[in-house]
């Protein structure tokens, strides 16, 4: 194991909150994700389509 001397504690806390940070931000990303989509799908399921999708053929 690396000595990583009197500040040990620290380092390991900040490696730990930085790993525990990025893992909440990808499941909320994720999360997001499928909300976004369902919606979306309830949205076009109810004939409400985006403008940018040209007239209903």
């Amino acid at each position: 194991m690396i000595d990583l001397g009197p500040h040990a504690v620290f380092i390991i806390a900040a490696y730990a909150g930085v790993t525990l940070a990025v893992a909440a931000l990808i499941f909320w990303t994720l999360f997001d994700a499928r909300r976004t989509a369902s919606k979306t799908a309830a949205l076009e399921a109810r004939g409400i389509r985006r403008r940018s999708a040209g007239p209903a053929a």
